[in-house]
């Protein structure tokens, strides 16, 4: 941020990966150190492993203008944003407790003066304690259907205070900001749009390694066709929006394991100049047995 002619101070969003949340204590002292006041909305996130095996990673967004920068309930207000930290909900099973987090989010953004529909995008992250199912259900009621927000919903190894469901996301503060992407091949979708414009920031849902298509699609099972595939799948987003992947500032690979790291970086690279967008890279996960279905689908 310095070498932006910035401070950590413009820093508004962070995203918090660690291999194991018994070091979480230790980082929030560190952390208080560099974000004395006025921290960003944050989302602390336990995974399985990330390059090099470091036990953290850390990803940000800053703005340049500090003037209309201001916190609510863990969420980070700023001229035309609204960032919102880990949210997590409290309930007696797993359809309360989503039902409880988005309540949550929804009572921060109505303090900035926003609701559910000014989201743009979202994290939802799961442990393996939460149905995906169950999940969803809960979450398609709270949002238009064909206009949800963007959407990378992540299963992670551990939660903070052992949750098992916890949301993250960014909102615009006026609606006439925020337009929905949705290329031709993509049908509705009661839990994700395509992608979603924040004024002239694009933000893209997570897209796996198919291509969409009668019997449900197409699959491959490498790791390098799997990467293309994905990428094919985040274009045609781009390209519906009038965009490329020269246009891209900010992406997150999920991989299965990181041992395919190489092998992933190879394809990935190919499909971007010599100004890459940043990028974060982890495996949420303990690696998975992958075989394909009678039908030829291999898991995401």
């Amino acid at each position: 941020v310095e070498a932006a002619g910035l401070t950590m101070e413009h820093v508004v969003y962070t995203q918090v990966y660690l291999a194991d949340l018994a070091n979480l204590p230790a980082l929030d002292r560190i952390w208080a150190g560099y974000f004395a006041k006025n921290p960003p909305a944050r989302a602390t996130l336990g995974v399985a492993r990330m390059p090099v095996s470091t036990p953290v990673e850390v990803t940000a967004v800053a703005i340049r203008d500090l003037a209309a920068k201001r916190s609510i309930d863990g969420a980070v207000v700023t001229g035309d944003r609204i960032f919102l930290g880990g949210i997590q909900g409290r309930g007696a099973d797993a359809a309360a407790q989503v039902e409880d987090a988005l309540a949550r989010a929804e009572g921060v953004l109505r303090k900035a003066g926003a609701s559910l529909a000014h989201l743009v995008f979202v994290n939802p992250y799961l442990t393996a304690s939460m149905p995906m199912e169950i999940m969803n259900r809960v979450y398609a009621r709270r949002f238009e259907f064909g206009y949800t927000p963007a959407r990378a919903t992540i299963r992670v190894a551990s939660l903070p205070q052992g949750a098992s469901f916890e949301l993250t996301g960014v909102a615009v503060r006026d609606l006439r900001d925020r337009r929905v992407v949705r290329p031709k091949n993509m049908p509705l979708s009661p839990t994700a749009s395509p992608c979603v414009f924040a004024a002239d920031t694009l933000y893209c849902s997570a897209k796996s390694a198919f291509i969409p298509g009668p019997n449900s699609g197409i699959y491959a099972s490498t790791v390098e066709h799997q990467v293309r595939q994905t990428m094919r799948n985040l274009l045609d987003g781009l390209e519906e929006a009038g965009l490329d992947f020269s246009h891209v500032v900010a992406t997150n690979v999920y991989l299965d394991t990181i041992d395919e790291f190489p092998k992933m970086n190879a394809t990935y690279s190919t499909y971007f100049g010599s100004a890459p967008p940043t990028r974060t890279t982890v495996q949420p996960l303990t690696s998975a047995e992958r075989k394909q279905d009678d039908r030829s689908r291999w898991p995401m």
